[in-house]
């Protein structure tokens, strides 16, 4: 398994990459190439792809953790760089319309329309529960939430604004024969709740849990938590894990965590 990250909010140590508010990276495994997310902004990914060699026409796959905007932002810029469709995995929730009210009302859904997405060569394949998309590579399905979440935001139903529960914040299991990798976009359903669901998925191990962990703000309390249950044996975090979070993290975890950026390169 190869994973580059794309997109992320730190541009890392080479010259060239941009970094932006959001995540993206390229995993590469058994001959499958597939695109995890597409960041925010649909320049800068294709950018990114440039700087880093990636060839947006070679992409097997693209995989949708959720129906934010940050995640989604550049996915049509991406269909309108292919000359071929592709499939894209993702859970049926979306295309849910969803809003943030602080620091004052915006909508932070996925920003484009399903038919929009097609008519540019998107196949999507929405499912609820876990499957098996390529050869090593499994969509987990909704996470049930054992424990605590991150979800935030609220979704529009029937002209009234509800807590929005983000059922479709799926992550990327990916296969590695004596365990498993867990890629999550946020991490909404809860960085434990995501891990105990992978090992229930394949019934193998965490070797690695990358992405997002969305502990920005969190209380001391469940970052103590997150240190003393996580089933991972590292952990790569980036995105909306926070700076101060991920520091609290690091002088627990030690050397089992270490940041993202864009141009890293996992292997395993």
């Amino acid at each position: 398994m190869r994973l580059t990250v794309i997109y992320e909010n730190h541009a890392g140590f080479v010259k060239g990459p941009l970094g932006g508010h959001g995540f993206s990276a390229l995993l590469e495994h058994r001959d499958r190439r597939v695109l995890i997310d597409t960041g925010t902004d649909g320049e800068v990914l294709l950018g990114n792809m440039a700087e880093l060699g990636i060839d947006p026409g070679k992409i097997d796959f693209v995989f949708i953790t959720h129906g934010h905007y940050d995640h989604t932002g550049g996915l049509k810029a991406f269909l309108n760089a292919r000359e071929e469709p592709v499939r894209v995995i993702a859970h049926p929730g979306i295309f849910r319309r969803r809003v943030a009210l602080k620091p004052h009302r915006r909508d932070i859904g996925i920003p484009f329309d399903r038919w929009e997405l097609e008519g540019l060569g998107a196949e999507f394949i929405l499912k609820e529960e876990p499957f098996e998309f390529a050869p090593g590579l499994w969509s987990s399905g909704e996470i049930p939430r054992r424990t605590w979440d991150r979800a935030v935001g609220y979704v529009e139903e029937n002209g009234r604004l509800i807590r929005d529960p983000v059922p479709d914040d799926i992550a990327l299991i990916i296969d590695l024969g004596d365990g498993v990798a867990v890629v999550t976009g946020c991490g909404h359903s809860g960085v434990l709740n995501i891990a105990w669901h992978a090992e229930d998925v394949l019934g193998k191990p965490v070797r690695a849990l990358i992405g997002g962990l969305h502990l920005r703000g969190a209380k001391k309390e469940l970052l103590n938590e997150v240190v003393e249950k996580i089933d991972a044996e590292r952990l790569y975090a980036g995105h909306c894990t926070g700076l101060d979070e991920y520091a609290f993290l690091k002088a627990g975890l030690g050397e089992r965590i270490e940041p993202l950026h864009v141009g890293r390169v996992i292997e395993l």
